[in-house]
């Protein structure tokens, strides 16, 4: 359905997103909403922020939406194909969903990096050759993320057999050792995974709820390292696998999962609790379709300086949101409080507050109650 409505929407020139979906008891998605990328519209006010960010929201209607029976038979209910904003086809191939590098550009811009050759003038040489701006299907940051990409699999001389004969020790020494590696179109190591029998054998045991932690890098290649780590019988974390990664796209993280549950004898974790990573929060929904999946509550507050440093009453905010987390015995009492302090502090514009709010069943402890993990999670 979004597959059918972003060639709708490549045709008449307009770019579209999810807006929203809703689950059952059983974790079984029963409706969908997509929309024109346009879509609601954010209140600005310039005193709370030092530098208001630029947005294309302009309260546009042109969406879809479609539900979902008992049986698992879908039917659309609302289509609205007007928009507020002239639409542009010439526009559409640079649109985030529709913008794509070719292997022929992919190819030339590893070459010239690995030359020296500045990025800009690889991505100008490809404008040439492409016939002008107009007839190009990126953008020059699609280009960059793609150098940054391929830098990370670039691993130094050695690198990769002394990971092949670290694993071939380990599988030697220790019986039940798993491993999986991943590699590129060109063959180069891109991820890898392993764990240990104990890990494996700790998992059966402890394996209810896992948590996953993509924020350690290695110093060398800045690296992703991601550890699945359980809490066992004592509260202590037991590691249950790792990996090492060339990045954190939705493609890789679809690997990492599937491999590390195809070693787990295909046994999913009743609740995951990751950060707020989106890709990360859509392979879930792939991967693990009947798993809970919680935000770490510790991200999220360690987050608020960086979030909330630039305001004038910062300290003030950080307390409100501290005592609405630990201190709120109701619903209601957390909703009011929440409001309170956006109306107070002058909040409307923040997005990121906005996001937590809208997700407040994810983290927030008192929504947890009723679920066996909240204390790992507050923990």
């Amino acid at each position: 359905m979004f597959e059918f409505y972003k060639r709708y929407a490549y045709d008449i020139g307009f770019p579209v997103r999810k807006r929203n979906s809703k689950k059952d008891d059983d974790g079984i998605l029963r409706y969908i909403t997509f929309v024109c990328s346009r879509e609601g519209k954010r209140r600005r006010n310039t005193s709370s922020t030092l530098k208001p960010q630029p947005t294309i929201q302009s309260g546009c209607n042109a969406r879809i939406t479609a539900s979902s029976n008992i049986y698992g038979v879908w039917r659309i209910n609302t289509v609205h194909l007007e928009h507020n904003h002239k639409t542009s086809p010439s526009k559409s191939r640079l649109y985030r969903y529709n913008r794509e590098l070719s292997a022929h550009v992919k190819r030339r811009l590893e070459v010239n990096d690995i030359a020296g050759i500045p990025l800009h003038k690889s991505y100008n040489s490809t404008v040439v050759e492409a016939g002008g701006y107009e007839n190009m299907t990126c953008i020059e940051k699609d280009c960059q993320n793609y150098v940054e990409q391929i830098r990370h699999l670039r691993l130094g001389e050695g690198d990769a057999v002394a990971i092949q004969s670290y694993i071939s020790k380990m599988q030697a020494q220790c019986s039940g050792f798993y491993f999986s590696m991943d590699l590129d179109e060109e063959l180069r190591l891109k991820n890898v995974f392993w764990t240990d029998n104990r890990s494996r054998q700790a998992y059966k045991e402890f394996g209810d709820v896992v948590t996953i932690d993509t924020t350690y890098l290695t110093n060398n290649y800045d690296m992703p390292f991601a550890p699945f780590v359980g809490v066992n019988h004592h509260g202590q974390s037991t590691l249950l696998g790792c990996g090492l990664l060339s990045n954190e796209d939705t493609d890789t993280f679809v690997w990492l999962f599937r491999t590390w549950l195809e070693c787990m004898h295909t046994q999913a974790p009743n609740g995951i609790i990751t950060d707020q990573a989106r890709a990360m929060q859509n392979v879930i929904t792939i991967v693990f379709p009947n798993t809970k999946h919680r935000w770490c509550l510790w991200h999220i507050l360690k987050k608020l300086p960086e979030k909330f440093g630039y305001h004038v009453d910062k300290g003030s905010i950080f307390a409100t949101i501290h005592a609405l987390v630990y201190d709120c015995q109701f619903i209601e009492e957390f909703d009011r409080g929440w409001i309170e302090m956006i109306e107070k502090y002058n909040l409307y514009d923040n997005e990121w507050l906005a996001g937590l709010y809208d997700n407040k069943e994810r983290w927030v402890p008192w929504f947890l109650k009723t679920t066996f993990w909240a204390t790992f999670l507050v923990f």
